[in-house]
């Protein structure tokens, strides 16, 4: 057996698509196109590409894009003014800050400035209390995405036992969160877990989002067991491989997420879905 693939940048193109329709119904309506702002501080390589997708993704679906690309010596009340004046902007339903910031700089106290309903990164306490409580508003757009991607697999979540591996605030946790409203049986795994090998085999969805290049071996996973690899790691050669031995992997599972071209292009999906949703519902 091999695992068939499930191709997220497909599955995120589509979604684009349909975003991209219904931004062209509003602007027939006579309705303003949404807005996204995007904040970078610094120069990281990465966090750079990431940013320049992301406005090209804005560009595609016909949103309105401000970019603010500012000096790594940005103070904290500067950016804290910044985002004020974006809170209050009406052409803007999202407020995106990149991370990692600078060291000198809290983020949590960035983040926390935000408004919920603007929060299309979905970290605020508030839209992750929301998620918690089954009320989600806005949600973290990875874990969102990689619903997405499950549910593209036909796969009955009900029951189904879900281990995910990493326990981050932007990705484990709100997984978990995500996972158990789809009616799964949820085990998160971290640094201080012991007999990580059991957990994975035991596993019928496994989302491993550690950020440890071939963390997860091919032979812990259980036979026909759903992938999903969240992990980015660039090798001394540039490639970029994730968190699972996916060579090893791939005869075992049922579906499996490649990368590139899994998870990541989904994510950036959800933030437009998120700031089409803010517009629609909470700003319109």
């Amino acid at each position: 057996m091999t695992a068939q693939l499930i191709d997220g940048k497909a599955i995120a193109a589509s979604l684009r698509q349909q975003i991209a329709l219904r931004v062209a119904e509003r602007r027939q309506q006579g309705l303003r196109a949404p807005g996204l702002a995007v904040i970078l501080v610094g120069s990281d390589p990465a966090s750079q590409v990431y940013v320049s997708h992301k406005r090209k993704d804005c560009e595609e679906v016909g949103f309105l894009s401000q970019a603010y690309d500012l000096p790594v010596n940005t103070e904290q009340a500067e950016l804290m003014a910044l985002i004020d004046r974006l809170n209050e902007d009406p052409a803007i339903d999202g407020i995106l800050v990149q991370l990692p910031l600078p060291a000198h700089l809290d983020a949590s106290l960035l983040l926390e400035r935000i408004r919920p309903d603007k929060d299309v990164d979905g970290f605020h306490p508030y839209n992750i209390g929301r998620l918690a409580q089954r009320m989600p508003l806005l949600r973290p757009c990875t874990p969102k995405g990689i619903m997405t991607l499950l549910q593209s697999t036909g796969a009955d979540l009900y029951g189904m036992h879900a281990v995910v591996v990493g326990a981050s605030n932007i990705v484990g946790r709100p997984m978990a969160m995500e996972l158990l409203l789809a009616g799964c049986t949820v085990t998160v795994t971290h640094r201080f877990t012991k007999d990580l090998p059991m957990h994975v085999g035991q596993a019928d969805i496994v989302v491993v989002a550690a950020g440890k290049t071939g963390l997860v071996k091919g032979e812990w996973i259980k036979e026909g067991a759903i992938v999903i690899d969240v992990g980015i790691n660039r090798q001394d050669d540039g490639k970029l491989i994730g968190d699972v031995v996916y060579e090893t992997a791939l005869p075992r599972a049922g579906w499996i997420t490649p990368v590139p071209g899994g998870v990541g292009p989904m994510t950036r999906a959800c933030l437009l879905e998120n700031t089409l949703h803010a517009a629609e519902h909470l700003h319109d």
